[in-house]
């Protein structure tokens, strides 16, 4: 499929979208989204067994684009956040593991879309934000992915100061899962992206489905959940192989 603002690449097993709106510091329009959303669902069906959501040119994302919001009216908006919501539901469940490559900014949705992925890798040189906090028009959706990385009290910091953070603190913080510096950036996203698809991609499907499923039900939920889904889990073809490739000391075979 053709796109205007998004490229699409395929390297073997591992699919990268790029967000393409560089002179807009791939700020996120309401056009833009949906090409995001379309890239999604097209690479959601293939084969591939990774994502790599990317942004090009200086920073990864500004969040929404506010030349699409400042003369809108309530259902624009509203079309413009569900749409937006749909796209972190959609990179949620795929059954590819989808992991952010942040360099420079990753502000308000922006920086949603990274807390929304399932890894997410920084260049040394990234800054976060949620910076509605200072402004008129406070990050509440963004917060709604943010604040399920960092926790409560982090998450108010940021949304009430509205200040950044630098690539370090959004590691301590827990929105990224490693930080290196900017010209081993690429590097890092492959080797963590070849450890996290690494196994069955069926059961690597399953997996995040149900991670995704009971992250936030309370705990006696969750292991209700967790343990019928592995129980289900423990007689299909690719358990069956993983344990008796184990057993019988051989690498293992996936079926299909």
């Amino acid at each position: 499929m053709a796109y205007e603002r998004v490229l699409v690449e395929r390297d073997g097993p591992v699919a990268t979208i790029t967000m393409n709106r560089p002179e807009r510091r791939n700020a996120l329009s309401l056009a833009h989204l949906r090409e995001l959303q379309e890239a999604f669902d097209e690479v959601g069906r293939s084969a591939a067994t990774g994502i790599v959501l990317a942004g090009a040119g200086k920073v990864f994302s500004a969040g929404h684009d506010f030349a699409d919001v400042a003369s809108a009216d309530l259902h624009d908006v509203r079309t413009l956040l569900t749409t937006c919501t749909r796209l972190c539901e959609t990179i949620q469940s795929v059954p590819q593991v989808v992991i952010a490559r942040v360099h420079g900014l990753a502000t308000a949705a922006g920086c949603q879309l990274v807390a929304t992925c399932d890894l997410a890798v920084a260049a040394e040189s990234a800054a976060f934000a949620a910076p509605g906090g200072k402004g008129g028009w406070f990050c509440h959706t963004p917060m709604v992915s943010i604040a399920r990385n960092i926790g409560r009290k982090r998450a108010m910091e940021l949304a009430l100061t509205g200040d950044m953070i630098d690539a370090r603190t959004a590691y301590d913080w827990g929105l990224v899962n490693r930080v290196v510096p900017d010209g081993e950036l690429d590097k890092a996203v492959g080797e963590l992206l070849a450890a996290a698809t690494r196994g069955s991609r069926r059961s690597k499907e399953l997996g995040k489905q149900t991670l995704y499923g009971q992250l936030d039900r309370p705990e006696a939920d969750a292991y209700a959940l967790a343990l019928e889904v592995m129980a289900a889990a423990s007689q299909t073809p690719e358990a069956r192989e993983g344990m008796a490739s184990f057993m019988e000391k051989r690498p293992p075979v996936w079926p299909g």
